[in-house]
């Protein structure tokens, strides 16, 4: 039986607690939590002792490296802001565990090489949760480009659509300062741009964004006639009417994880998306080439009336198409399974010469379309045959976040920028 340690107890924690605290109890066990904030780690407790467990000892971030001594885990699973997953990643790897990480694995160049060093030093593995991966659909995807359903391809369109709820989540918290997630085309994109990867067996050459903060923040508000501003919901009653604000004292988890947690850290997970101090782009637009002649069009938007995508691939033998919509969500604001679950979601092929037809595949249940329920069983269950390879190492990890690294010196720079422009892609390629 593999022993876990957790650390950040914010709202993705709770996927990890539940599994390994029920469904994979026989196969693992949490042994510790570690964070910041203790009333966050107590109500992380209270969650694995409803699955039947024990809870388990707390320590503050900085006793990681007494805790990996005291309680020996044998995998550290890091759920923590964005721009800290490179430092716990390096301190569990030296003290000997190998690692699980939320996506991104980490959000710039040198913290990725950090982490290629730590693993090339140690010798330990860090697997990357890319749960969408295992949604039946976008397997399904990896499946007909693998057979040749349309032949070679040599284009895609790939529109991501964040809503007014999920979408606007990003602007209320931490995600919202690039210093602290990347920006979109990092925290996000990733997702997206690992599916690309996952899906052309392949990864990008050159890369080219346009970005901007059009719909959030302060500026745009008023020019679009807003007279009525807060810094933050709670509190404050010109955030009553506001369809954006997020009551977190109505809502049960929302107010145990934070609102009862901010007296310790002053972190406030409700903040207007329409103050200042917003980072991130809303609007992005990349053009990407791959390795092997593929042309990328990408869009996210995080403003929409709906949540999910449209693709397109274009091939030698004709086109495919998927259309995804996604139940809308908050993090941790509700039921877990609810998270991203699919309302709808069409896979057609248009060959060449022949008539449309829907592909067949099974409806995933669950968080992210069934993707969280497969993905934690490949990693605390007995992992089978996997033809598609979906499990991601970190150099995956490193992949996928190159690409958002890349369009983020884009959008700095105003020019494309080359993948031969970065040591860490000489580091992986070596």
């Amino acid at each position: 039986m593999k022993r876990y340690a957790l650390v950040g107890t914010g709202g993705r924690a709770g996927l990890y607690i539940e599994a390994i605290g029920g469904t994979f109890r026989h196969n693992a066990r949490m042994v510790a939590f570690c964070d910041t904030n203790q009333t966050r780690m107590d109500y992380a407790n209270r969650l694995l002792e409803k699955t039947g467990a024990a809870p388990v000892p707390t320590w503050k971030a900085d006793s990681f490296e007494a805790m990996i001594r005291e309680t020996r885990p044998d995998v550290v699973i890091v759920t923590t802001v964005d721009r800290t997953h490179d430092d716990y990643i390096v301190r569990a790897l030296h003290a000997g565990c190998d690692v699980i990480t939320e996506k991104p694995m980490t959000i710039d160049e040198q913290r990725a090489l950090r982490i290629l060093d730590a693993i090339e030093q140690t010798g330990r593995e860090v697997r990357v949760a890319f749960n969408y991966r295992y949604a039946p659909h976008h397997s399904k995807v990896r499946e007909l480009l693998r057979d040749g359903v349309i032949g070679e391809v040599f284009s895609v369109h790939f529109e991501w659509l964040l809503n007014t709820e999920h979408g606007a989540d990003y602007f209320r918290r931490w995600h919202r300062e690039k210093r602290n997630s990347g920006g979109l085309l990092v925290h996000k994109s990733t997702h997206h741009f690992d599916l690309m990867n996952f899906w052309l067996d392949s990864y990008p050459e050159r890369v080219y964004a346009e970005g901007d903060l059009r719909f959030y923040g302060r500026e745009n508000a008023e020019r679009r006639g807003i007279t009525q501003f807060y810094p933050r919901a709670h509190g404050y009653p010109a955030a009553k009417d506001d369809p954006f604000a997020l009551n977190m004292a109505e809502n049960p988890q929302l107010k145990a994880l934070y609102l009862n947690a901010e007296h310790e850290d002053n972190y406030f997970r409700d903040q207007s998306v329409f103050s200042d101090g917003i980072t991130i782009e809303d609007t992005l637009s990349v053009l990407v080439k791959y390795q092997n002649r593929v042309q990328l069009t990408y869009s996210l938007n995080a403003y929409l009336p709906w949540e999910g995508l449209n693709i397109v691939f274009n091939g030698s033998k004709g086109r495919l198409e998927m259309k995804l919509v996604e139940m809308s969500y908050v993090n941790a604001g509700g039921e877990r399974d609810n998270e991203g679950s699919l309302e709808s979601c069409d896979i057609t092929v248009f060959p060449m010469f022949d008539a449309p037809w829907k592909a067949k595949f099974t409806v995933g249940e669950g968080g992210h379309g069934g993707g969280d329920n497969a993905m934690l069983a490949d990693l605390f269950g007995e992992p089978g045959e996997d033809p598609l390879k979906r499990a991601a190492d970190h150099r995956a990890g490193a992949l996928s976040i190159l690409t958002g690294i890349a369009g983020n010196r884009s959008l700095q720079l105003q020019r494309p920028v080359q993948f031969k422009e970065f040591e860490l892609l000489r580091r992986l390629k070596g």
